[in-house]
């Protein structure tokens, strides 16, 4: 019997990949880099960057108001986890599918 590991992801809708796919501090950045995942990264691009609204944003990507809460939220504390600490973040993997 294999063991579960939690509820499987959704795909969700990217409208284009990033055009980079790691950052990494100026100084430092020793520790194991963040990991901020495709469809992470694409929520957090159409609220914060494009400012679309959570709904309009859900709606794009296909999934729930909810999923892409959780998505943001969890992009908006890896990406203040790797300013704060001084980590390197690496853009990649995740449940997603890019639009034609």
């Amino acid at each position: 019997m294999r063991e579960r590991r939690g509820r499987r992801r959704c795909r969700r809708w990217v409208e284009r990949l990033p055009l980079i796919s790691r950052f990494e501090p100026a100084e430092g950045g020793n520790e194991d880099p963040i990991t901020l995942f495709i469809e992470e990264f694409e929520a957090l691009r159409l609220v914060d960057l494009v400012g679309l609204s959570q709904i309009e944003a859900a709606v794009q990507m296909g999934i729930s108001q909810k999923t892409l809460w959780n998505d943001l939220t969890s992009a908006r504390r890896k990406i203040a986890d790797a300013i704060v600490n001084g980590k390197q973040i690496k853009i990649e993997g995740g449940s997603y599918m890019v639009k034609d």
